[in-house]
């Protein structure tokens, strides 16, 4: 049997091993499960990418935020996968080096007509550039509020004018506040706690409005703490200035200069924060799922990211020197305003619906690609 596509002329061989492939044949997209025959001209497994990307062109993607942590990760897998990708940053808190897209424009997401200029032609949005610092927005909420929800509300309308109706949003699980249970599901009560998490609510209820009357579909994924980084090499957590825990903790280690935990008074088995740490690469294998989602025609909704496993401060101390060999010197402060005790997902929907599944659940394999990262560093 063959899988035929005759605007193109394509047809695949069908046979016994399953392939889920996103189509665009013209500016009609398919996304299926195929059957590939493993046997045809010795294309499959390793040759079936490539067959595949030769017969039949992707999508256009456009990044905001791709020269961040998670966006160039994200553009990184879809480059990979044969996608078009354009990255717009305005490197305020990324860096060019991490931009391997050909085309990238250097904006902020606010400027709305340069913004439709970039998107013209594309297929889809995946949508990262925000500031990310609960402290930070504990400090400067109007900050937040302009950049965040200001800028997310300027490129929807970009979008609406340019006739990109496939969006997905980089959400946070701050959006839950302090939840009444856990592991936390989609359904629970939004109730934010500080300025970032809320500036993440406004825009997902500006998106279900703009869904609601121009038809601009949006999957927001609702993420915990990404950290780790590709074992490829090249790409990794480089905030300036640091904010994230394992880091934080690997740069003491090599330092021997002591990092603070927040707070060691929380209600948690050894009193520090709880958190569920999700490697960036399966981060990024989730916004790859939405936007494929979206591009076969699927409705807006929300997601859960992460691994369903809680770690607490003490317990990823504990990882970092069983994988440095060396001791995590930390001193203890006070808590950090804006902090929930705990958060950890229920990701039980992502798997079902889009078919998602971490490959990085043991934290210590997570902390080993930060720490090969930060040695690459120098």
């Amino acid at each position: 049997m063959l899988l035929r596509f005759d605007e193109e002329s394509i047809a695949l061989p069908i046979c016994h091993s399953a392939s889920r492939l996103p189509l665009s044949v013209g500016r009609c997209f398919v996304l299926a499960t195929v059957f590939i025959d493993t046997r045809w001209a010795g294309l499959a497994p390793a040759g079936l990418s490539s067959y595949y990307n030769h017969c039949v062109s992707k999508a256009r993607i456009l990044v905001t935020g791709g020269a961040g942590y998670i966006g160039a990760h994200t553009a990184r897998m879809l480059l990979r996968r044969g996608y078009d990708v354009t990255v717009v940053d305005d490197l305020s808190r990324g860096y060019r080096h991490n931009v391997e897209a050909r085309e990238f424009h250097r904006l902020r997401v606010q400027q709305t007509g340069e913004i439709a200029e970039a998107l013209a032609g594309h297929d889809a949005v995946i949508h990262f550039a925000a500031y990310i610092s609960v402290g930070e927005s504990m400090r400067a909420p109007e900050v937040y509020f302009e950049n965040n929800v200001g800028g997310s509300l300027s490129l929807a309308a970009a979008m609406v004018q340019t006739g990109v109706k496939r969006l997905v949003f980089s959400s946070t699980a701050a959006v839950y506040g302090i939840p009444e249970s856990s592991p936390i599901p989609e359904s629970a009560a939004i109730a934010p706690v500080n300025p970032y998490g809320e500036s993440k609510v406004m825009v997902e209820t500006m998106l279900r409005w703009f869904d609601a009357i121009h038809g601009l579909r949006s999957v927001c994924l609702r993420y915990f703490n990404a950290c780790g980084a590709d074992p490829a090499g090249g790409l990794g957590e480089e905030h300036d200035p640091e904010t994230h825990l394992i880091p934080l903790m690997l740069q003491a280690v090599r330092s021997g200069e002591p990092f603070t935990v927040f707070g060691d008074d929380y209600d948690t088995p050894d009193g520090t924060c709880i958190r569920d740490y999700i490697h960036v690469n399966d981060l990024a294998e989730a916004h790859v799922l939405a936007v494929e989602a979206l591009l076969a025609g699927g409705a807006s909704d929300q997601f859960n990211v992460g691994t369903g496993a809680g770690h607490s401060v003490l317990d990823m101390i504990r990882s970092v020197e069983d994988v440095a060999g060396r001791k995590a010197p930390y001193v203890v402060g006070t808590r950090r305003e804006g902090d929930p005790p705990a958060l950890v997902a229920n990701a039980d929907k992502l798997r079902r619906v889009l078919g998602w599944t971490p490959r990085f659940e043991d934290v210590r394999e997570i902390v080993a690609s930060a720490w090969a990262f930060e040695q690459q560093r120098g």
